[in-house]
């Protein structure tokens, strides 16, 4: 059985108990079943613990090895242009729109889980800061005084910051050093791998442990905010995913039915099996073929999108993080869903390649924000359905990229 056929399994069991726990009031079962909540907790805490050293690993990796900036070439800039732009495209829509998807709704059926320990102190600050913050204020705390207290203090938008600059500069030191270096953290992130592998492994059991009393305590209002979340999740995926074809024909030159036609195949690739990387054979097919891009797209444009962008991620985790806040009554201000738009598009490229690596990402920003970590786990196991349009949403915008970074270099195309 498949992880997330697992994960799904464990979700769905966990909602039947806890549903039937909560249907029969009997205050034993729901002291019983409140005995697993440590358990899902100590997996979550697993979580969060790789998260730090896992980032930085990558970023330092993947770009201190690059050999400075100049060394991409035209096309390599180019792409990493329409990359960043395709990031926050995606963001301009989905932060937006997401808490008013769930601000349109009163309440979680009247019944809010009581937050987490830990997410109580830092809703409770957040509401005693005052006035909300300022654009300039947000902006002039973006860089650490200190990366390291940055890093202890899970602030992870600023790590990420000094770690992106401390990359680029190792691109402009001798050879043999960066060399070291990339390689001391290329080991890092390895290891990290297998211990995110090893956590992502017992994600059943996890899952099983939060959902279990959280459905005892709030019932059937868990199994409608899970089918409202489906649903608006899907609905911004295919909103999005249309929005990619005019862009396609505005920037690319590519006709909108020829772009429509091309990405089909790609998408039911993407649909069937929630994966880019098995949408990468379908995607260069699509490019060589049906577009007739030149041989940039296939060789390197597709392989670097497939590997590195990630263009559904501000949508998910802004849908996410509304959710798990509409979920348990904690309100996102403007400083907390900039925070989401900027991990969204600075920092996705960098999520672990394992099931759900994008949400252990988001697990530090949840801390950050006020938001239950333990609601990681929650969209973890409601991943199943989101993923596959997700990963819909990723590929369409693989080859959205590849047609606009090269497209507009090709003189002749196929009639559509």
């Amino acid at each position: 059985m498949k992880s997330t056929s697992r994960v799904l399994l464990a979700l769905v069991l966990a909602m039947l108990l806890g549903i039937g726990v909560s249907a029969l009031g009997n205050p034993q079962l729901l002291a019983a079943v409140d005995f697993l909540a440590p358990i899902g907790s100590l997996w979550v805490n697993a979580i969060r613990m790789t998260v730090i050293p896992l980032v930085v690993s990558l970023i330092i990796t993947g770009l201190g090895s690059a050999g400075g900036m100049q060394s991409l070439g035209t096309v390599g800039r180019r792409t990493l242009l329409v990359f960043f732009g395709l990031l926050t495209f995606v963001a301009a829509i989905a932060v937006p729109l997401a808490p008013i998807a769930f601000g349109a709704l009163p309440s979680n059926g009247g019944v809010h889980p009581a937050l987490p320990p830990g997410a109580a102190e830092v809703t409770s600050e957040i509401a005693k800061a005052g006035p909300v913050q300022s654009v300039g204020a947000w902006v002039n705390s973006l860089l650490p005084t200190n990366p390291i207290a940055a890093a202890a203090n899970g602030a992870l938008m600023q790590l990420v910051l000094f770690t992106i600059l401390f990359a680029l500069a190792l691109t402009r030191v001798e050879s043999a050093t960066r060399t070291q270096l990339v390689e001391v953290f290329r080991g890092i992130g390895d290891t990290m791998q297998v211990l995110v592998g090893a956590v992502i492994a017992l994600a059943p059991i996890g899952v099983f442990a939060l959902v279990v009393p959280l459905a005892a305590h709030t019932g059937s209002a868990f199994a409608g905010a899970v089918g409202y979340y489906v649903v608006v999740y899907s609905g911004f995926s295919l909103a999005i995913t249309l929005l990619f074809y005019p862009l396609v024909t505005l920037f690319g030159g590519i006709p909108f039915r020829q772009f429509a036609k091309a990405a089909v195949p790609v998408q039911l690739i993407g649909l069937s099996s929630a994966s880019s990387v098995a949408s990468l054979p379908a995607l260069i097919d699509s490019a060589d073929r049906q577009l007739q891009l030149p041989s940039q797209a296939s060789g390197f444009v597709l392989p670097l999108a497939v590997s590195t962008l990630k263009v559904a991620a501000p949508m998910t985790w802004a849908v996410g993080a509304c959710f798990i806040g509409w979920f348990y009554g904690v309100p996102l201000g403007f400083r907390e869903l900039a925070t989401i738009a900027f991990a969204g598009v600075f920092l996705s490229f960098a999520a672990p390649g394992v099931p759900n690596g994008a949400f252990l990402l988001l697990t530090p920003l949840f801390v950050q924000i006020g938001l239950p970590a333990e609601g990681i786990g929650i969209l973890i196991a409601l991943d199943a359905i989101p993923d596959r349009v997700a990963t819909v949403l990723n590929v369409t915008g693989d080859l959205t990229a590849a047609a606009i970074i090269v497209g507009g270099k090709t003189p002749e195309r196929p009639a559509a």
